[in-house]
Formats: C-alpha cells, structure tokens, sequence
C-alpha cells in the first residue's frame, strides 16, 4: 500500500493535533513528502520533537485555513516548491457544543463553520485546479459521525459536518473522470488526550485511535484505493 506513496507530496492540513499528528506520521513513514499546516509554531515545534524522523524532513506551513485569499498563497507557494501535490488531507476541525441549541451563542456557531466548513471550501479551492491540471491526486477530508446521526447537544457542530459531507459528495461528481478523487472518514469518537480529559467517566476501549484513523487515510491516498471515490468512510472501532 505505501509502496504507490513514498515518492508523493502530501498536504495536510491541521496536521500538528492529535490526528493529525497521527496521520502526519503514517505518510512520514511511507517516505512522502509531508507539508503540514498550523495555526501556532509551538504546536509544529512539538510535532517534530515527537515525530519518527522519515526520509524527508516534515515542512510547516503556518496558516488560517479559514482566510481564503492566506489559503490561496500558501498552496500556490507549495506548488511552486514541489511542483505538485499529490494529495491533500484536510483533518483541520473543532467540537463545541455540551448545549442546547437555543443556549448556544452566534460565536459557537460562526467557529463551527470557520473551522468545519469554510476550511474546508477553501483548501479545496486553492487544491483541486492545481491536481486537475495533472490529471491526478487524492482528497481526504476529515469529517464526522456526527455529521450523519447528530446528537443531543452538539446541533450546530453536526450541522457542520453534514454540510462537509455534502460539499465532498458534490464534489466526487464534479470530478468524477477527472484522475482526481474525493472520499471523507467519519470517525466516531477519537482516543485523544483531550477526549479523555472530558470525558473522565467514559468507557474509552470504544473509541478509536488516531494511528488506525490515519491508516486509513493513507490507504485512500494510494493507488490501492484508485476505485474508491466519493465515499464516506465510517471509522470507529468499536463504538
């Protein structure tokens, strides 16, 4: 499976989190050419100290995903140094919720959409010209259960995700011939340090890791996944 990516140039985008650090590793250790993207340099600089050290060192682009015309800019720059990018993982998101919808303020929601939504639309923007050109390259975006069966108290966050995966199935047919593909992961709930902090009482042998997360992600970039388009992937264990 990594055999068809070693030599690739991968984006991904929030790459410095839980999962993202998880998928940055598993491209890392297939010898591709990792760029990723954060918001805070500490957040990169811990990432390289814990990073397995791969055959390319790891570029960090710092970055607002959510700031179109900053999006544009940076993916072009990458173009410009790489020549290509063979794919792109967008595992940039955020929860809020615990309330009700009516309790739950105008800034919950406008965060929401910033950082599940219009990051999203955005990256795809600035990426899909550059692989069509080419005629080739893998999209990966990270969404959620939730964005298919939305539960109590996290309205405007499922709200969010189900219009990311509106927008990534639109897109599969817009692209559909193209040597372009475009398939989501929902994962269920992921075992991070910050869920676990949350969540003290929860039985977390249910929840997933972030490493099989990623191995999935890198398998949808490879030539072994070249029929798989346009789909939504559930990716959560047990729960």
């Amino acid at each position: 499976m990594t055999s068809s990516i070693s030599s690739r140039v991968v984006l991904v985008a929030g790459g410095t989190g839980a999962l993202g650090g998880a998928v940055t590793q598993a491209f890392v250790d297939t010898g591709a050419t990792v760029l990723v993207t954060y918001r805070q340099r500490k957040s990169f600089d811990a990432l390289q100290k814990q990073l397995r050290a791969g055959a390319v060192p790891v570029e960090g682009i710092e970055l607002d995903a959510s700031d179109e015309a900053a999006v544009r800019a940076a993916v072009a720059a990458c173009l410009a140094r790489h020549g290509r990018l063979d794919a792109m993982v967008n595992a940039i998101g955020g929860w809020a919720g615990g309330v009700k919808l009516w309790q739950q303020d105008a800034a919950a929601f406008d965060q929401m959409i910033d950082l599940n939504l219009r990051a999203t639309h955005a990256l795809l923007r600035a990426v899909v010209p550059a692989m069509q050109a080419r005629g080739a390259g893998a999209l990966v975006n990270v969404a959620a259960m939730s964005g298919l069966v939305p539960a109590a108290g996290s309205a405007v966050y499922s709200a969010a995700k189900a219009a990311v995966l509106a927008l990534m199935t639109a897109l599969a047919e817009e692209l559909r011939g193209s040597g372009v593909r475009a398939n989501s992961v929902l994962p269920g709930t992921i075992d991070t340090p910050a869920n676990r902090s949350a969540m003290p009482t929860a039985d977390a042998t249910q929840w997933t890791a972030p490493q099989d997360i990623a191995r999935v992600i890198v398998f949808l970039c490879s030539d072994d996944a070249r029929a798989v388009h346009g789909a939504a992937i559930p990716v959560r264990g047990g729960a």
